[in-house]
């Protein structure tokens, strides 16, 4: 008898052989349509803990705690840095001048943003335009304001900018449509979009494979960076302080409403065509599991505390329009529905239900003239009746 056979023992060898047949069972794969086969059992473990719930009673405190939560998963420091501003180039635009101004983004990267400003005197509401993904890099501040054109780089990108604009925006840009409401408007490129990249549509899954690497992430990096640049319009001697929003669509959307959860300089949001639950996004042909896009919105550990829609409602109890497409077939209406009824729940325990306004409209992922004269609208109300304290009190 083998040595290995005599080591185990005649019985338990006969045993081993005589297995009932399901007991021979196996996976004979680990992955399907993107996921582990066991995401059922991964699922089953997602309770998002920390979302708000009835039992909530001291709303800034859950705040308080949610907001720290992701700040800690965004593995980001705090950044104080001076922005140092300088306007290197200026252009008149009828009622507004367009110019672009270089900033101390963070303590890393120094970055030339556009920027609107109204000719009228005095300070003005002020909106920060947060640009989209679109898996199209070679333009991001350019996809929300229309840039110059008076070079080689600069007529390739206004070139490109309009067909976004053509595309998704109703042939204009919504930045200079809200300059010329009267608003300051500040737009910056994300790291890998315009001045930032060039990203490509494989390049991003290693760039935040590196961030990772380097003891940051890509998610986070954008999520501070947007941030700083809330507290830098928020700083200009031309805006109301009091005033500010951040605007958004679809990647754009995620980032106005995560900005509206870190910031105190930012007193209202809308966000256009991204917001669902974690159920309703991973199932299979979804885009959230194609990978390497998600990846500046997955910040690590983050789905074990909350869900989407309750990251969302840490920015409540300040005025929050979201708008979403019945036909986007990125994110399935009846998720959405499930995200927007969750949110509703928090601004209505804040009193302030008055102030949320979650909207599925006819049409896929666009943000037509149409929604943006409306959301800016909405907006113009909002701040009308904005208090001194920004609409950041507890219910009484």
């Amino acid at each position: 008898m083998p040595k290995l056979f005599r080591k185990i023992g005649p019985a338990l060898l006969a045993g081993l052989l005589t297995l009932p047949a399901g007991a021979q069972d196996y996976q004979r794969a680990g992955v399907a349509d993107n996921m582990p086969v066991f995401q059922q059992a991964l699922k089953a473990r997602l309770t998002f803990p920390m979302a708000w719930t009835p039992q909530v009673k001291d709303l800034p405190a859950w705040r308080s705690a949610g907001r720290a939560k992701l700040w800690e998963l965004t593995l980001q420091a705090p950044d104080t840095t001076p922005f140092q501003p300088q306007v290197i180039a200026e252009i008149d635009r009828g009622s507004y001048v367009a110019r672009q101004v270089v900033f101390n983004l963070s303590a890393d990267s120094r970055v030339r943003a556009l920027l609107l400003v109204p000719k009228a005197a005095g300070r003005h509401p002020a909106a920060l335009m947060l640009h989209d993904h679109g898996g199209k890099f070679d333009i991001g501040k350019e996809k929300a304001i229309q840039p110059w054109g008076d070079t080689a780089l600069d007529a390739a990108r206004l070139a490109s900018s309009q067909a976004w604009a053509d595309k998704h925006f109703s042939g204009r840009y919504p930045g200079d449509a809200l300059a010329k409401r009267g608003y300051v408007v500040l737009a910056v490129d994300a790291l890998g979009w315009g001045d930032r990249g060039q990203l490509t549509g494989d390049t991003q899954q290693a760039l935040a494979a590196n961030a990772f690497n380097l003891g940051s992430s890509l998610a986070g990096i954008m999520a501070l960076e947007d941030t700083r640049a809330a507290a830098f319009l928020a700083s200009l001697p031309e805006v109301d302080a009091r005033k500010v929003a951040a605007v958004g669509f679809s990647m754009g959307a995620f980032r106005a409403w995560q900005v509206a959860a870190l910031s105190d300089d930012v007193k209202a949001v809308v966000a256009a065509n991204w917001m669902a639950t974690t159920e309703g996004l991973m199932v299979p042909g979804n885009n959230q599991l194609r990978g390497s896009s998600a990846f500046n919105m997955l910040h690590p550990g983050l789905l074990r505390h909350m869900d989407y829609p309750d990251v969302a409602s840490l920015a409540a109890p300040k005025p929050a329009l979201f708008f979403a497409g019945a036909e986007d077939r990125l994110f399935p209406a009846a998720s959405v529905q499930t995200a927007y009824g969750k949110m509703a729940k928090v601004w209505r325990a804040w009193g302030a239900q008055d102030k949320f306004d979650a909207r599925l409209l006819p049409g896929g992922h666009v943000f037509p003239q149409a929604e943006q004269d409306a959301a800016y609208d909405w907006l113009e109300r909002q701040f009308a009746q904005t208090p001194a304290d920004g609409g950041l009190r507890a219910p009484r």
